[in-house]
């Protein structure tokens, strides 16, 4: 029977199990054989990360991600450029035409339900169907309040998410619900709006998102 060879390897030494009168050797890898394997395994880690530059596709990941931010920011601002600013009458203009208005309730439904809840009854969020309003009820304090968002309640600025004719359209959509007075909406929160909200279009030349 074989025995462990004299003067070898100290971990190159037979082994236990036996199968058909067989025993064999445990003959690690060359161990700079494995620093090659785990010097590889950490390049891929690296290189699919790309974090770090020249590894990996572009300048690497921040690189490409404050590029593409960068990018998009500049899309934006040439889109609300070309917009012009908002006002009570380009919001009211929306609400009389039925395909614009249809896209702010699809894009009410997506980002602005899960708070508010599809029928605006309100939820995490406040009620909007009801006269009042925690930041205002005007269409042009909407606009803002949808655009900057409020950080201490949890409400992300939608004016760096959507597009401004999506944006306008969202809150054409908002205006619309006001005394819809859906099933077990949310309690009255905030101070009571003016009753017409076309009335505060003398906030027309603060907006601009």
């Amino acid at each position: 029977m074989i025995e462990n060879r004299p003067g070898g390897p100290e971990e190159d030494r037979l082994l236990d199990h036996e199968v058909d009168g067989i025993r064999e050797y445990d003959n690690p890898m060359p161990r700079w054989w494995l620093y090659i394997l785990y010097a590889t395994i950490l390049y891929a880690f690296v290189y699919a990360l790309n974090i770090i530059p020249g590894v990996g596709s572009g300048q690497g990941r921040i690189a490409n991600y404050e590029t593409e931010m960068a990018a998009m920011r500049s899309t934006r601002e040439a889109a609300a450029a070309s917009a012009g600013p908002v006002t009570p009458e380009a919001i009211f203009a929306v609400v009389g035409d039925a395909g614009a208005l249809s896209k702010g309730r699809e894009r009410f439904k997506a980002t602005c339900s899960p708070c508010h809840r599809e029928d605006g009854g309100g939820s995490i969020g406040p009620n909007l169907t009801d006269e009042f309003w925690i930041h205002g009820g005007s269409p042009l304090q909407i606009l803002t309040t949808v655009n900057e968002g409020v950080v201490a309640k949890g409400m992300p600025a939608w004016g760096q998410v959507l597009k401004p004719d999506e944006l306008t359209a969202v809150v054409a959509y908002v205006t619309t619900l006001r005394g819809t007075n859906p099933a077990n909406a949310k309690a009255p929160q905030g101070d009571r709006a003016v009753s017409n909200p076309a009335s505060a279009s003398a906030d027309s030349a603060k907006a601009s998102p």
